[in-house]
């Protein structure tokens, strides 16, 4: 048993020293309380690093397919009235969403940005009295009413019984409407006395819109769109007015749900518009994110950067669009942060690595200062330092 213990303790790497022949000195003791500060102050960073989740990033190839994009946003336009201001989707697929007003609120701002009216997007018709019938007379008592859609019916049966109506069986035909006076409808309702009414005020409208995932763009324009000649284009005559001002500030623009840590490089943007009329475009590269959280949970959102590019009226030899246009495009790769927590052994041995090291480091130190302490004291006694 005797030969097993002192077996054991030939093992011993660690020799003792009796403390009779311990040496201290007050560099030693300078270094030791330095040593111990930055030894505390690092295995308490390396403790919150442990308490708190950590998120790891990887890039992999979007495989995904068939889904759907939502678009929220929030722009305030300061010099555009909430009546003549729409907003369009399409895609490269040849999907389009014209005049989307399904999940849109718009808020009438007067001069000064304060709110004057809060609405669902679309102007309701008022309570009109004898109303122009299609056939041509005035609608009688106990008969039902049926507008004339002015050469725009899809169908003979088709009614217009108001001017919103009118524009929308106009927009579905490719036609403008280049006087709205001349429209009964519209000219029952006021479409150009609300139209000067509104003049001088501002609109901020928000909600969100869904659309493929695929390449597209999304705008907001003044006027009605329709397709001519395979040519998007807007309904501006009915306003009568020479240029708009598109200047703007968007509040909010996110691609999919807000995740932790994500930047929307385009939130609390702002542009004024200085020429009398243009098209403001937005450039977006889109990149797909999938969030996952300590729990497990998932968010499937994206990220993504943007270029912006204003384009005069006076450019070109078709005349510009007025509006402010966000065109976007897909990236094939997709970011995954996944959120995890360090395991108790990375713990452990980064806090044994952190001991380890500063009291290593530390020795070497007081070990050189001690020494050269010891060598110039040495050389002084002899009489040969200088």
């Amino acid at each position: 048993m005797d030969g097993i213990m002192n077996k054991l303790r030939n093992l011993d790497v660690y020799p003792k020293i009796n403390e009779d022949f311990y040496s201290r000195t007050l560099s030693g003791g300078v270094i030791t309380l330095a040593s111990s500060v930055v030894m505390f102050l690092l295995f308490f960073s390396e403790l919150r690093l442990y308490l708190h989740a950590v998120t790891e990033t990887k890039l992999v190839v979007d495989t995904s397919r068939g889904e759907t994009l939502r678009i929220n946003f929030d722009i305030t336009f300061p010099a555009l009235a909430c009546s003549i201001l729409s907003i369009d989707a399409m895609d490269i697929s040849g999907e389009q969403h014209l005049d989307v007003r399904h999940d849109i609120i718009k808020k009438r701002l007067d001069a000064h940005g304060n709110v004057i009216e809060t609405r669902q997007d679309g102007i309701g018709a008022p309570k009109i009295e004898k109303p122009l019938q299609r056939h041509g007379g005035r609608l009688e008592h106990n008969e039902t009413y049926c507008g004339s859609c002015y050469g725009a019916e899809a169908a003979d049966d088709d009614c217009c019984n108001n001017c919103e109506d009118v524009r929308e069986a106009y927009r579905k035909k490719g036609w403008a409407m280049s006087n709205p006076d001349l429209i009964d409808q519209c000219k029952r309702e006021g479409f150009l006395q609300k139209i000067k009414d509104e003049e001088g005020e501002g609109c901020n409208i928000y909600g969100f819109v869904e659309v493929n995932k695929v390449a597209g763009n999304f705008h907001f324009a003044p006027g009605k769109s329709f397709q001519q000649s395979n040519i998007h284009v807007h309904d501006l005559l009915a306003f009568q007015k020479d240029s708009f001002n598109i200047s703007h500030k968007i509040n909010r623009l996110a691609f999919g749900d807000y995740f932790p840590g994500v930047v929307n490089p385009l939130d609390s943007v702002q542009w004024t518009q200085e020429q009398p009329s243009g098209m403001y475009q937005y450039f977006i590269k889109v990149v797909p994110t999938v969030y996952t959280d300590v729990s497990g949970n998932t968010i499937q959102s994206n990220q993504f950067s943007v270029t912006e590019h204003f384009k005069g009226a006076e450019i070109g030899w078709l005349q510009s669009l007025p509006g402010v246009f966000f065109f976007y495009d897909l990236s094939p790769i997709k970011v995954t942060f996944t959120e995890q927590h360090v395991s108790f052994l990375h713990f452990l041995t980064n806090v044994c690595a952190i001991v380890g090291g500063v009291f290593t480091v530390s020795g070497i130190l007081d070990s050189f200062i001690y020494h050269g302490q010891k060598a110039i004291k040495k050389k002084m006694e002899i009489g040969k330092f200088s």
